[in-house]
């Protein structure tokens, strides 16, 4: 395999590995935060904007996941 294509494999691993984790925080902060307002619908104003300050956290971590795919495609 040449130069390019490892570096098209790495980018696809760096990407895959780094949108697993945050794909299962995303999903468990949802279900536990749905699961906490079901249990205390009155407490979902305190539990919603924590939510999302959380999910974008996890986000974060795909972004820097992609940030570095493109790194390793376009600089090395």
């Amino acid at each position: 395999m040449d130069n390019e294509g490892m570096k098209f494999l790495a980018a696809a691993i760096c990407l895959g590995l780094g949108a697993i984790g945050p794909g299962v925080g995303i999903g468990l902060i949802g279900a536990k935060a749905l699961e906490s307002i079901g249990r205390n619908p009155e407490a979902s104003g305190k539990i919603s904007p924590m939510m999302f300050v959380a999910l974008g956290f996890a986000e974060a971590v795909a972004i820097y996941a992609l940030v570095i795919s493109l790194i390793i495609l376009f600089v090395f």
